[in-house]
């Protein structure tokens, strides 16, 4: 019996990769979303979400992002 990586259920092709604001979005098999900094220096770490839609992933980006700002702005 030959089965490829594929039909062993280790690589899919419906994971999805989304760059935004410095951002690199990788969507899981449950919906969630893991957010990676594409360039170093990190000022934000990756993190995972739960389930959610693409937007929503985009808000808390935009959201981190400003309170960064404000934390900046305000040392």
């Amino acid at each position: 019996m030959n089965l490829n990586l594929f039909e062993m259920g280790y690589l899919s092709l419906r994971n999805r990769a989304i760059r935004y604001r410095g951002f690199l979005l990788i969507e899981q098999e449950n919906k969630s979303w893991v957010a990676r900094p594409e360039k170093s220096p990190i000022i934000i770490f990756p993190f995972k979400t739960n389930p959610c839609s693409l937007v929503e992933v985009k808000k808390i980006i935009d959201l981190k992002l400003a309170n960064q700002k404000e934390m900046i702005n305000a040392a």
